[in-house]
C-alpha cells in the first residue's frame, strides 16, 4: 500500500464531507432529514444571470481556454461592484484576480506566501479550511480566541504582546462565520495598523457582507489597506451561485502577482459563460439584496423560534445566513447535534468543528425553506 504524504498526517477530511454521508445514508433508509447544517443557498440565482450564462454558451470562443486573470469585462464588473457597494476604487487590470471560489483562494494565498515553519494567525472559532490549508503547506496554525463577551472580535492588544516574529499571515473573516459578528471601521483600521506594525499580511474573507446586513463593508475601504491586506470575496452566498465556484481576490498588484504565480500553474482559466453570468450578477441593482434579505429575515425568525424551543441562546446582532446559539447547559455541541439528528431528524452544525472556542454552541443554517423550518419546530415541540 502506498503511504500518504506526510502533509496529510495532520489533516482530516472536511467535517461536512463525512457527516453528510451519514445524513444521506439516513435519508436512503427512509428517514426524513431536515438539513439546517450547511450554508448552501437553496434559492435560485437571479434570472438575468441564467439568461446571460445561456446566451454566452453559443459565443464562438466560449469553450476555449480563458485568460488566467479572467476576462476584461468580468474584472470590470468586479471593479464596478466594489466601487458601487463598498466605495473602494480598484484598478481592474492590476488589483483584481478572479478565482474559482474563495476556497481556492485560501489555498493559493497560503502556497504563495507561506514557507515551512511560518506561523499563521487563525480565528477560533473560524472557518476550518484556514487550519487545513495551513497544515497542508507546512506552516503552523496559531489560534487567536474570539468570544461572545468580546463581540467575537480580535483582541489585538493582547496579540501584540505575544512573540509574532514568525507570523507571516493573519486570517480574518468579517462578517464572521460562524457567529455572524460584524467588524466596525475602527476594527478594520486597527487590523491594518497591526499588519503594518508587525509585517503581517492580513487576509479578510468577505463572502457574507450582503446577507441580513444593512452596512456592507470591505477592509479595503481603510486608508492604506492595500499595502498589507488582501480581500477574498465570492458570489456563492450573495447571488446563490455556490456551485458555480466563482470568487475574487483584491489587493495590491505586487501581492496579486505573487498569488498569480501559483494560480497559473493550477488552472487554465474560468469557463467563459460563468464569467459572463457572474458579471451580470455583479451589475444587478440593490433590489436583489433587498428581496433576498426579506426571505432570509423571515427564515431567521423561524429559526430563532426553533432555537427557543430547543432552549438554545442565540448570540446578539448576527448577520449572514446562520444563527449561532449557545446549547443548553449540561451538554456538548456534539452531543446536542447528535440528539437533534437521532431524535428529531434535524441536522445542524456543532460549534466544536469551528475551533475550541466554538464548543458549547450550535450553528443553524437559513438555507432551508420556511416550510421545512416550521416542520422542524413542530417536531421539537
Amino acid at each position: 500500500m502506498i503511504a500518504q504524504a506526510n502533509r496529510l498526517n495532520h489533516v482530516k477530511e472536511y467535517y461536512f464531507s463525512t457527516k453528510l454521508k451519514e445524513v444521506r445514508a439516513m435519508q436512503e433508509s427512509g428517514k426524513d432529514i431536515i438539513n439546517l447544517g450547511i450554508g448552501s443557498p437553496d434559492l435560485p440565482p437571479p434570472p438575468q444571470v441564467i439568461t446571460a450564462l445561456n446566451e454566452a454558451l453559443v459565443n464562438s470562443a466560449a469553450h476555449q481556454y480563458q485568460p488566467y486573470k479572467g476576462t476584461v469585462d468580468f474584472r470590470k464588473a468586479i471593479a464596478e461592484f466594489y466601487k458601487n457597494k463598498y466605495k473602494v476604487a480598484l484598478d481592474q487590470e492590476t488589483e483584481i484576480l478572479p478565482l474559482m471560489g474563495s476556497k481556492e483562494g485560501i489555498t493559493h494565498i497560503s502556497m504563495a506566501f507561506l514557507n515551512d515553519g511560518d506561523e499563521v494567525l487563525i480565528p477560533d472559532p473560524g472557518y476550518p479550511t484556514y487550519t487545513s490549508v495551513t497544515n497542508l503547506v507546512g506552516a503552523k496554525a496559531v489560534y487567536y480566541p474570539l468570544n461572545e463577551e468580546g463581540n467575537w472580535l480580535p483582541d489585538l492588544e493582547s496579540l501584540a504582546r505575544k512573540d509574532l516574529s514568525k507570523v507571516k499571515l493573519m486570517w480574518v473573516n468579517y462578517p464572521h462565520m460562524p457567529t455572524g459578528a460584524s467588524a466596525t471601521d475602527q476594527v478594520f483600521r486597527d487590523l491594518v495598523e497591526f499588519g503594518k506594525t508587525h509585517n503581517i499580511l492580513i487576509v479578510n474573507d468577505n463572502p457574507y457582507s450582503f446577507i441580513l446586513n444593512n452596512e456592507p463593508k470591505s477592509i479595503l475601504q481603510t486608508e492604506g489597506a492595500k499595502e498589507v491586506v488582501l480581500e477574498l470575496n465570492s458570489l456563492s452566498k450573495s447571488f446563490n451561485m455556490a456551485g458555480w465556484r466563482i470568487g475574487m481576490l483584491c489587493g495590491s498588484e505586487q501581492n496579486l502577482n505573487t498569488v498569480l504565480k501559483v494560480k497559473t500553474n493550477m488552472d487554465s482559466g474560468m469557463f467563459y459563460p460563468l464569467q459572463v453570468g457572474a458579471a451580470a450578477a455583479l451589475r444587478l441593482n440593490g433590489n436583489w439584496f433587498s428581496e433576498q434579505n426579506e426571505i432570509y429575515q423571515s427564515r431567521k425568525e423561524k429559526v430563532l423560534e426553533l432555537a427557543e424551543a430547543l432552549q438554545c441562546e442565540p448570540a446578539k446582532d448576527q448577520t449572514g445566513m446562520f444563527v449561532w446559539a449557545r446549547v443548553p447547559s449540561g451538554t456538548t455541541s456534539e452531543a446536542f447535534v447528535e440528539f437533534l439528528l437521532q431524535k428529531h431528524n434535524i441536522f445542524s452544525a456543532p460549534g466544536f468543528i469551528f475551533g475550541a472556542m466554538g464548543e458549547g454552541y450550535v450553528r443553524f443554517s437559513l438555507c432551508a425553506s420556511e416550510e421545512n423550518i416550521e416542520r422542524a419546530i413542530k417536531r421539537v415541540k
